[in-house]
């Protein structure tokens, strides 16, 4: 699922109810979300860097690539642009409370909703690469000092609840007024099919600019470029507010229209585009067939650009198609893919994994993050194959990524992936507003994590002209690296 009012994708969603034991103890409502966490890309030279033996990464690159890797194939112009899938608005089940769990902002006091905040950090909380220690003992010396004195208004518990999130040091956990908790929670909106980003100038000044465009999206089809900067939202500057709090304004019911202030690359005009919103789920799957090499070998090229609702289902059509010709191998392109729908992209990678199989491990303080997804049937598709990646294949990319090259099903070439992996709820506080917290992360089969890592491809450099058996082998492995 996809929150369309902040344009991330949902894993599952589940009411949970938590230990509190004060008088603010209710139900809350918990939705599991996957974040991305920066870009820690790092270029080493070439070697095999997973559990399969060398032996394996050679025979993939030595009985595929000498043969069909043609400038045709490598250097064909497919699409660039992949951003946060942005499928129909999904369901999300929330329990319903009981009257007599119910607890009124006017009967629970404001430190309530601040002690209520602290015990959900306190019981799922999960630090990480990159954020400051996070420890029990120091989060109970934040919680006696935040309640030195009484706590009068709303609006300050509210305050008081966002300087203590912002202790952390964790950007993806924060909160939610009750009027994002509830566009959040409704789903009953859409965006404009755009990935935003805070990116500081040289000046330190946080500009919020667009990492990724679903290609042939609403923003896309008007005129908006990966790289642009947003200015304003219906006329209002967007100066000084968070990209969060961007995606939120540019949300709205299906067809509306908003229109946007961009500006092309640093220096440019800035442009005036009215985008009409949609939620309209586009087929991710490109694909075609090659005859390659002397022998003319068919080999099959798929692109996917973004992992939605249709993922799985156009793959396994675009499989069928290739095997139906024959196909030997497999060259399976996640460049420039963002991610999208987690589930879509597990489902995806069990298409190529036996029965038992790792796919992912969940991991995170509370027993029910801590989870092993195997797959569970027999592989639909068993050649070998090569999958293709750079410092924005992202997230879900980069779950299907590390199932295939963790199970001996592929090798990886190209950059090392962008590294997103964090696992994130939204939790409901008594007065209707809300938490997003940082509770479990992402890890792969050969137990590596993918949050700010990134998965390293088995050749990251133009290597050698020793590692390759022939001269048609290295002109065809030369021409991924200067496409």
């Amino acid at each position: 699922m996809i929150c369309s009012s902040c344009h991330h994708s949902l894993l599952f969603a589940s009411p949970v109810r938590t230990k509190r034991q004060s008088s603010c103890h209710r139900r809350r409502f918990r939705l599991t979300v996957f974040f991305a966490a920066g870009n820690c890309y790092n270029d080493r030279s070439e070697s095999d860097k997973s559990g399969c033996s060398s032996e394996f990464v050679q025979n993939i690159l030595l009985r595929s690539l000498a043969g069909f890797l043609s400038l045709a194939l490598v250097s064909s112009n497919y699409p660039l642009l992949a951003a946060e899938s942005m499928p129909s608005p999904a369901e999300v089940c929330q329990e319903e409370v009981a009257a007599g769990d119910e607890v009124s902002s006017a009967s629970a006091t404001n430190d309530d909703l601040v002690e209520e905040a602290w015990e959900v950090v306190n019981e799922s909380f999960i630090g990480g690469a990159g954020r400051r220690a996070w420890s029990p003992e120091k989060w109970l010396q934040e919680k006696e000092y935040i309640f030195q004195n009484n706590i009068q208004t709303r609006t300050r518990a509210h305050n008081v609840i966002q300087k203590m999130l912002a202790s952390l040091g964790d950007p993806y956990t924060r909160f939610l007024s009750p009027a994002e908790f509830s566009k959040m929670a409704k789903y009953d909106v859409t965006g404009i099919g755009i990935n935003l980003r805070e990116v500081p100038d040289e000046n330190g000044v946080v500009k919020i600019k667009v990492l990724g465009v679903i290609l042939d999206g609403p923003a896309h089809s008007a005129g908006v470029k990966q790289g642009d900067e947003l200015l304003s939202v219906n006329g209002l500057d967007i100066k000084g507010k968070s990209a969060f709090e961007v995606s939120s304004m540019l949300q709205g019911p299906k067809e509306t229209f908003v229109t946007v202030e961009v500006r092309h690359g640093d220096c440019g005009l800035a442009h005036s585009i009215k985008i009409q919103r949609q939620n309209v789920a586009r087929t991710p799957i490109f694909y075609r067939l090659e005859k390659m090499g002397e022998g003319n070998v068919p080999v099959g090229y798929v692109h996917i650009k973004e992992f939605n609702a249709l993922a799985r289902k156009d793959l396994i059509i675009a499989l069928k198609n290739l095997l139906d010709y024959g196909v030997s191998y497999l060259v399976l392109d996640l460049r420039d893919n963002l991610g999208g729908l987690v589930q879509a992209g597990i489902e995806v990678a069990k298409l190529f994994l036996g029965k038992g199989e790792t796919v992912i491990y969940t991991a995170g303080r509370d027993t029910e993050m801590q989870k092993t997804i195997i797959a569970d049937t027999s592989p639909f598709f068993s050649r070998p194959i090569i999958v293709l990646v750079n410092n924005r294949t992202a997230s879900a990319s980069e779950i299907v990524a590390s199932a295939l090259h963790d199970n001996c099903k592929a090798v990886i070439v190209g950059e090392r992936t962008y590294g997103k992996g964090l696992i994130q709820s939204v939790y409901e506080l008594f007065d209707g507003s809300g938490l997003v917290v940082t509770i479990g992360k992402y890890v792969t089969p050969n137990h590596m994590d993918i949050n700010g890592n990134g998965i390293e491809p088995d050749f990251s450099r133009f290597p050698g002209k020793n590692v390759f058996s022939n001269k048609l082998l290295y002109t065809n492995f030369m021409i991924i690296f200067l496409r």
